[in-house]
């Protein structure tokens, strides 16, 4: 018995395993491939929030330059507040920017390298089943 579609005409009845056979050693770069992909995801994110975190200190060191060079800035140092002057606050301010570049530079570094790897493995993937795996993320 053939199924129906909704506008009333016929469709094929799905056979999951009709053209394609999947190995282990095939599920295996499935699986590679989904958390290569779920890794870059959070790469993402981070490099994201560094982002944010460096445009936030470039504001603050804006924000310092108009400061009297004797007045005291409230720092945070973990969970406390501590107070110094401007400029031991722009220091500190450029080595967290430095840090935080360094963190980003590597980060996309690493997403570099895991978008090769996703690579080689969509070619296979691809070549293996070819329209029957969908590999492509949404960006």
């Amino acid at each position: 018995m053939a199924a129906t579609s909704s506008k009333g005409g016929l469709k094929p009845p799905f056979h999951p395993d009709s053209d394609v056979h999947i190995t282990y050693e095939d599920q295996q770069k499935i699986n590679r491939f989904a958390r290569l992909n779920a890794k870059l995801e959070d790469y993402k994110d981070d490099i994201k929030s560094k982002e944010n975190d460096l445009q936030s200190i470039e504001e603050a060191c804006e924000e310092i330059e108009l400061f009297d060079d004797d007045e005291q800035i409230p720092y945070l140092v973990g969970e406390a507040f501590i107070y110094q002057n401007v400029e031991k606050t722009q220091s500190c301010l450029a080595d967290a920017k430095k840090n935080l570049e360094n963190d980003i530079k590597d980060l996309k570094e690493k997403v570099s390298g895991v978008k090769e790897k996703m690579g080689e493995l969509k070619i296979y993937l691809y070549g293996k089943f070819g329209n029957h795996i969908h590999l492509e993320t949404d960006e």
